[in-house]
């Protein structure tokens, strides 16, 4: 009999805790409805706040990419793993890029109870092949470009490495002529520079103000502008595969090609990762010295001295 009272007791209490279970299930769901609605149309806003410089521009231009605009209206919490396959297949690698981001965001502000899409379920990334413009396309394109603030601005890529935005927003207060170097503050991270000129560098400061913006009027103007001029410049000339960005593709081949000490070259790049700055210079061709000419320095030193 007492058995049989404690089977009973043992079922009531399990039905009891799934009762607690359910409530506490809904009044969380109500809970995040309620977080979520209002936080439906400002998500993206919150998001952009906790960045900086560039990369807010770059996730307030996140909010303008059509294959999103179906989710922006949505309840974050009532949003189907479904709805987001849908804008991935629309959209483009950027898509996919931000859109795997913005979901991250969400799950860890509680914003989301669980994932959306499973980690190994969202489609991989696949980036275009890209590369460093060569020196025989920078040329043409010096060659070509009759705008004199625009030339400066290509000629300051190839040779400091710097980004566009960096280079555009130089002013003549950041070249030191005595000690031949220029510094600034990087947009991206924020952190400062300085960068050792080289004589023919160094030349073309001399035909720029000596105060204020260096690029007076390409200094105002989007990155996005600035690119797009240059890629009307690529395609008159027939260059393909390239973009300004390319440039820095370009500084990180040519300092593997010469055997630059790689924590330089990272350092003037701004990158804090090695295999991020690896990939930028995975193309590059190095011209490995034979194992005999460095046995044979090694002989030299070595031997004794009469």
């Amino acid at each position: 009999m007492s058995s049989m009272l404690n089977q009973h007791v043992l079922v009531l209490n399990r039905l009891w805790q799934a009762v607690n279970v359910r409530t506490a299930r809904r009044a969380f769901t109500r809970a995040a409805l309620s977080t979520c609605a209002c936080q439906k149309s400002n998500f993206l806003s919150v998001l952009a706040s906790t960045k900086q410089g560039a990369n807010q521009d770059r996730w307030r231009t996140v909010a303008k990419d059509k294959a999103l605009a179906p989710l922006l209206p949505r309840v974050i919490i009532e949003t189907q793993g479904e709805l987001l396959l849908k804008a991935l297949q629309v959209g483009t690698v950027s898509t996919n890029v931000f859109l795997r981001r913005l979901h991250n965001f969400c799950v860890d502000m509680n914003w989301l109870p669980w994932p959306l899409i499973p980690k190994r379920q969202w489609p991989a990334v696949k980036f275009k092949e890209k590369r460093g413009i060569t020196l025989e396309e920078h040329q043409k394109i010096i060659a070509a470009e009759v705008n004199p603030e625009r030339k400066a601005l290509y000629q300051m890529c190839w040779h400091l490495g710097a980004s566009q935005g960096d280079i555009a927003s130089l002013k003549g207060e950041d070249v030191d002529w005595a000690n031949g170097t220029v510094s600034f503050t990087r947009k991206k991270t924020s952190v400062p520079v300085l960068i050792h000129l080289g004589t023919e560098a160094l030349n073309l400061f001399k035909d720029l103000p000596s105060e204020g913006p260096l690029f007076p009027y390409l200094s105002r103007v989007r990155a996005g502008d600035r690119a797009t001029e240059f890629g009307q410049r690529c395609r008159q000339l027939g260059i393909k595969g390239v973009t300004l960005h390319s440039y820095r593709y370009a500084w990180a081949e040519r300092a593997k090609t010469v055997g630059y000490p790689e924590r330089f070259a990272q350092e003037a790049l701004g990158h804090n990762s090695k295999a991020v700055h690896r990939a930028y210079a995975k193309r590059a061709l190095m011209k490995l010295p034979s194992l005999e000419e460095y046995e044979e320095r090694a002989a030299q030193i070595l031997a004794p001295t009469v």
